[in-house]
């Protein structure tokens, strides 16, 4: 029987995000286990893990220190989760650390949208799941090298089971915030994310894209009917940007010039950022686009309201394969109804 390495983390899903915080982590000395898909593992295995950002950090793991594997070992033990798949793979990946894992585990839904962390939960209600969010952009840049391009802290529902890992985490250049309650957190990061179909349509990077006002027309189209569900359910988005969410949407439809000066902080991305949504789009993967757009459709429909332009936002995604080309501005503002 092969050794069981001692594990520290286990990342549950080796995408973008698992391998730039697991890459953060594993560099530090943390003892990660990468669970993921063949793609990414080879390469993995042949290249290492390089992760890197836009203040130009740069951290380097060689594929000898690297541990992985497509599912989880027999005897694995880890302190702590992360859950990092798409959110379509949820409730696969939850119902496999159910069975991998003792009870009690904690795991930290580290994914977009608000209702993955009780997907998880349900699933798998012996391990402890926690809601969080990752506020930063991270893109695949070459194989085994992962680039965050935007800025911010991890957020994480607090846990006396979390607070040994606070100080391993900010040495590693991933630090973490703690909240009481998440779902303000989550929606305000739904919020910024219904930039993501915007982007991965656009075919941009995301810093040309938001230079675009008519892209960003777009986008605060997308924000205004999220707000207006926001308001009729009661939920107050917590603030992740430099601007309360109230204001984003003024301030995406300024003119151009203007928009580069009140926004000097939000557009402090590198060249290399995109959307995930981009990257699923050009691999033709499944997008997380009910999870973003149809989370607002959904929670409109609650109220006995409507989002018809998140809901045509969804229809434009889910019809990327039929018609595998980018949209201009003009033609994503006339596909809303906004031209």
């Amino acid at each position: 029987m092969a050794e069981v390495p001692a594990v520290d983390v286990l990342v549950m899903g080796a995408g973008a995000i698992g391998c730039y915080i697991g890459g953060c982590l594993a560099s530090e000395g943390v003892r990660v286990f990468f669970i993921g898909r063949p793609r990414v593992l080879e390469a993995l295995e042949r290249h290492g893990l390089r992760v890197s950002d836009l203040d130009g950090g740069e951290r380097y793991v060689p594929p000898g220190s690297l541990h992985m594997a497509e599912r989880i070992p027999r005897g694995v033990r880890p302190g702590l989760v992360l859950l990092t798949v798409k959110s379509s793979g949820t409730a696969e990946a939850a119902a496999e650390l159910a069975e991998a894992l003792p009870p009690g585990t904690p795991v930290v839904s580290l994914q977009n949208g608000i209702t993955n962390a009780a997907t998880a939960a349900q699933v798998a209600p012996g391990l402890r799941v926690l809601p969080g969010m990752v506020p930063y952009n991270v893109a695949a840049i070459d194989r085994g090298a992962f680039h965050r391009g935007t800025t911010g802290r991890l957020a994480v529902q607090d846990h006396a089971l979390l607070r040994p890992w606070l100080a391993v985490f900010d040495s590693a250049g991933v630090p973490i915030d703690r909240h009481a309650n998440m779902l303000p957190v989550q929606w305000g990061k739904l919020l910024l994310n219904l930039n993501n179909p915007v982007n991965a349509l656009s075919g941009l990077p995301l810093r040309q894209q938001l230079m675009d006002r008519g892209y960003r027309r777009c986008l605060a189209a997308l924000m205004d009917e999220a707000l207006e569900a926001l308001a009729w359910a009661h939920i107050k988005p917590a603030q992740l940007a430099a601007v309360p969410p109230r204001r984003m949407p003024t301030i995406l439809r300024l003119p151009d010039p203007l928009f580069k000066v009140v926004a000097a902080r939000m557009l402090r991305i590198d060249d290399k950022a995109r959307s995930s949504m981009a990257d699923d789009l050009a691999l033709g993967r499944r997008t997380e686009i009910n999870e973003l757009c149809g989370e607002v459709v959904r929670l409109a429909r609650s109220n006995g309201a409507r989002a018809p332009l998140n809901a045509k936002m969804v229809e434009l995604i889910e019809a990327w394969p039929r018609r595998p080309q980018p949209l201009s501005a003009e033609e994503m503002l006339s596909a809303l109804g906004l031209g």
